[in-house]
Formats: C-alpha cells, structure tokens, sequence
C-alpha cells in the first residue's frame, strides 16, 4: 500500500508543479492535465487491484489455517503426535506467520498488529524450526524410512491428512545443508525435486533445488551424478553464478581421478559403477549406533524361549507392607539379568492427569552434566522437556513417592525428585547410564542406587526403552512402571544397565521417574563382597 501511496503522492506533486506553473492559462497545455488525470486513474486502479489482490491472500490464509486449528485443537497431543504436524506448526509460526504479517503491515490493521506483537514473544524462533526438521532426520535415520515416506505422512499408525510440500522438503534439506549435514541435505532436495517433477506447485525454484543437491551430492563423493545434476542446472539457467565454475571444476576433478586410477590399475576395473542417489549415512560418536537404533525398530531383541522361561508375573506385598497387604501390586519381569520388572496398575489415570498439570508450566529443555567442565547444559542427544516435583507440593506427589517405597523397599528420604518428562516430536535420551562413573560427580547421599521409571502415556509408535548391552526393548504402557538396580551389591557400577530412550515416532511420551540413592538403604539392600544382582 504504501509503495502505491508514494506512487500517487509523487504524480500529485507532479501535477500541482505543473498547475504552479500556471498551466491553466493554456488549454493546450491544460490537454496534458486530462492525460495525467487519466493515468491517475490507472495508478489507482491498480492500486484498489493490489489491495483486493491482498485481500484475497489474506482471505485464503485465514480459511486455510481456520481449517487447521479446528483439525488440531480438537485433539492436540493428537495432531502433534504426528511429528510431520508438529514440525509444520513449529514452520508456520516461525515463517509463514511472519509473511503474513508483513503482508498486512502494508494495511493500517492496527488491531491485527498489536494482536500479532502481544502473541509473538511465545512464537518458536528459527531454532525451534531448525529443531524440530531435524528431528524428522532423526526418526527418518532411526526407523529407515525414505523421505517420501514423512512426506505423503505414511507413518504407522497414522490416520490424519499430513504431508510435506515441495518447499517444505526444500527446506528441510536447506536446514541439513546449513548444518554441513549434506548426507541429509541430498536426501530431502531430492524429495523436492521428484515432487516438483511430479506436477507440485512450488514457490522454490528447481534451479535452486538443483543448486544444492549438485553441490551436497559432490560432498557425498558422488561426483558423476554432480556433474549430472549441475548440467541440468546450467540448463535451466545458463547465466547461474556458481554452476559453470562447478560443473569445470567436477569435470576436471573426475578426469584427474579416472585418471590416476587408470594408472594405478593395470587390469580393467572390476569394482562395482557407482550406483546414483545412493549414499551410506555417515558415522558418529556414538559406538552403539547401529545396535541402539536397531532395537528402536524391533529388531536384534535377544529374547529368547530360554530366557523367556525365566521371567514370571506374581503379585508382590513389598515384603508384607501394610499398604499392599490387601492390594498388591502386579509385578511381571521384564528380564532376568539384570532384573527387570515391569509394576501394572502402579499410577491411575487421575494420578497421572494430576502430575501433568503440575509439571507443565514448569517443564524446561532437560539437561545433563558435561563430562569435561560439571556443568549442567543442554545437549543434542536429550531432546525432551523435563519438570522436578517435590512431594510437599501436592498430596498426588506424596503419594506417588511412598508407593514407589512400598514397592521397591527402599526409601525415598534420599531419592531426588520425581522428574517428569515430556518426549515431543522425535523426542530421544540416546545411550547413557544413570549411575556417576566419576567419584567427584557423585552426590552425598551416594550414587544413583536404582531406577523407577513410570510410564504416563502410550505411545503410537517408537519411544521404547532399550538396552543395547544385552539387546531388551521395553516399551511404554500407560499406568505401568518399570524398576531396575543401577548398581551391584558390591557397590560397583552395572554397566549393561546402560540404555537409551528411542525417538517419539508417533505421539507424545509422558514419563515420570524416581532416582533412588544409595543412602539410607544399609539395611533395606545390604552390601556385599561380589558383584551379584
């Protein structure tokens, strides 16, 4: 609009100059006022198109998104099961509502604006959008699905209509890109660039589609479909600044090496052609990797019938507690050694309702500790939210706490709080022990004796506990709870007890836990000389 004022503005002024100059006193010259005029009347027709053009733009985003918040407000822990919706929304109110608002800045839409300023220091910044796209990497890496598969939403379990655009998969791979992840970044341009050729319509261009994918692929090592893919670009746009200067370069580049391989090998090549697209994920820190995330899908659990033999279900008293006399709790084992077991019934649905609302106007990025400096920060690999409660603070809490007593027979006196924990989309704690391995981390009440883990909710698909030591897979059921000694009796660290939290594929993963000390136990689990369960 204001572009179109200034338009009109600067005609005007033109117009009262020339009138200034006393143009009236000559019709001849008063003959160029009607042609003015009659451009005045155009510039405002234009102006009244582009603000009817607005107007229709604005329309169809409030029809649009008025849709969506009637689909996501109807149920939105299960609208944002879908990790593909819960990326969108964090897209949306870090981009596209920005648009948007810049759309309508150019109308004096005083309300809107201030509505829009009120409400945006509680928007996800450009960091929730980044994190929430690599998230979908994540759950793509961890569970082998295809980019197709998060963009036509086919993920198990899922029923709602949800699905990446071709600029939304050129902004994913754009997000990888940026990160150096160009293993990522090929993975979703190329997503971009079938749904493109596929008739989507796209804001993104495919020369800047094929602009990344080129060079990502050349970081890849792949460098024949490089030099494939950046033909296609010089193609496209022949004036394109970097493509000519990296397709001679590629060109030169592959000649060398074919080259020297010529040179090297007397004999014809007998090595596989390199097959185009396909390209192995790179390797990281963690050493477990493959096995941890083979256990998130199911696969590699070493139950086998002879251990099955092994585990029981039976009702336990807490060794005859006055509390559980005439209510045990059902307990079933989970795995014989280490002993694992799994408490049913331990938290009714009241119970957990109550623990959520307490904890969700205090739920904060979970932390860990950092090996090299103590202090408590934020890390890739703990993606979730997480709240402490004391008991003091709500008769549910108390509750909770003396019952994890009476079951387990230890107490409570020197346990930490119970945190509460939040897995959204692509939510993980990868491999990690819950004991101290360093003398100097460990507290004065004594190291982390033993683990009570609550689930508060069931989960779609993904967000097992897993073990990959000795390959258990344990998977969440609401209202159940799962218990296990961090430490021998001998004091010393169980180091198979390291285990992971799998990515949230689907839905939202509550849990609760107890962390229970050594302290205060010496007569509850007495020590001993070897290091048996």
């Amino acid at each position: 609009m204001r572009k179109h004022l200034s338009l009109l503005t600067l005609t005007l002024f033109c117009c009262c100059w020339s009138i200034q100059a006393e143009i009236f006193t000559s019709i001849g010259q008063m003959t160029d006022l009607i042609y003015t005029e009659k451009e005045l009347v155009q510039s405002l027709k234009e102006y009244i198109k582009a603000e009817e053009y607005k107007l229709e733009a604005v329309k169809s985003w409030a029809n649009r998104l008025e849709g969506l918040t009637r689909a996501s407000t109807s149920d939105p822990e299960g609208y944002l099961a879908h990790p593909v919706n819960a990326y969108k929304l964090m897209k949306r109110l870090n981009t596209e509502w920005s648009e948007l608002e810049s759309l309508v800045l150019q109308d004096p839409s005083d309300g809107f604006i201030s509505n829009m300023t009120a409400h945006r220091q509680y928007f996800p910044d450009e960091e929730d959008e980044k994190g929430a796209a690599k998230a979908l990497m994540r759950l793509q890496d961890t569970y082998k699905l295809d980019s197709e598969t998060f963009a036509r939403g086919r993920l198990p379990g899922m029923h709602r209509d949800a699905f990446l655009t071709v600029d939304d998969c050129y902004d994913m791979g754009k997000t990888a890109y940026v990160e150096s992840d160009y293993y990522h970044s090929v993975l979703w341009m190329q997503q971009a660039l079938k749904q493109m050729d596929e008739g989507e319509e796209h804001v993104v261009s495919k020369a800047e589609v094929l602009d990344y994918l080129s060079y990502s692929v050349y970081q890849m090592g792949d460098l024949p479909r490089a030099i494939e893919l950046t033909r296609r670009l010089v193609a496209i746009d022949p004036s394109h600044q970097r493509a000519g200067g990296n397709l001679r370069y590629f060109e030169k580049l592959l000649s060398k090496q074919l080259n020297e391989l010529s040179q090297e090998v007397q004999e014809p090549a007998t090595e596989e052609p390199i097959r185009l697209g396909t390209y192995q994920r790179p390797r990281d820190y963690l050493p477990e990797r493959e096995s941890y995330e083979a256990l998130c899908r199911g696969e590699g659990i070493q139950m086998t019938d002879a251990r099955r033999s092994r585990l029981f279900c039976r009702y336990q008293d807490g060794h005859r507690n006055p509390r559980l006399l005439l209510q045990p709790i059902m307990e079933e084992d989970e795995w014989d050694s280490p002993h694992i077991v799994r408490y049913l019934n331990a938290l009714s649905d009241e119970e957990i309702e109550r623990i959520k609302e307490l904890a969700k106007p205090r739920l904060a990025r979970a932390t860990v500790r950092d090996p090299k400096t103590g202090v408590l920060t934020t890390a890739h690999y703990r993606v979730s939210k997480s709240a402490w409660l004391e008991g003091e603070e709500d008769p549910v809490i108390e509750r909770v706490n003396q019952r994890i007593e009476d079951i387990t027979g230890l107490t409570t006196q020197t346990a930490e709080l119970l945190q509460i924990a939040n897995y959204g989309v692509g939510g993980q704690y990868e491999p990690h022990f819950d004991f101290s391995r360093r003398p100097q981390d460990i507290m004065a009440d004594g190291n982390r004796l033993a683990t009570y883990l609550n689930y508060m909710s069931d989960v779609e698909a993904g967000g097992a506990t897993v073990f990959p030591d000795f390959g258990a897979a344990i998977y969440p059921r609401k209202g159940t709870a799962v218990f296990w000694y961090n430490l021998f009796r001998s004091g010393e660290g169980d180091y198979r007890t390291r285990h992971a939290a799998c990515p949230v594929l689907v839905g939202s993963k509550w849990v609760s836990n107890k962390w229970i000390h050594e302290r205060g136990q010496e007569f509850r689990r007495p020590c001993g000389l070897t290091e048996v369960d």
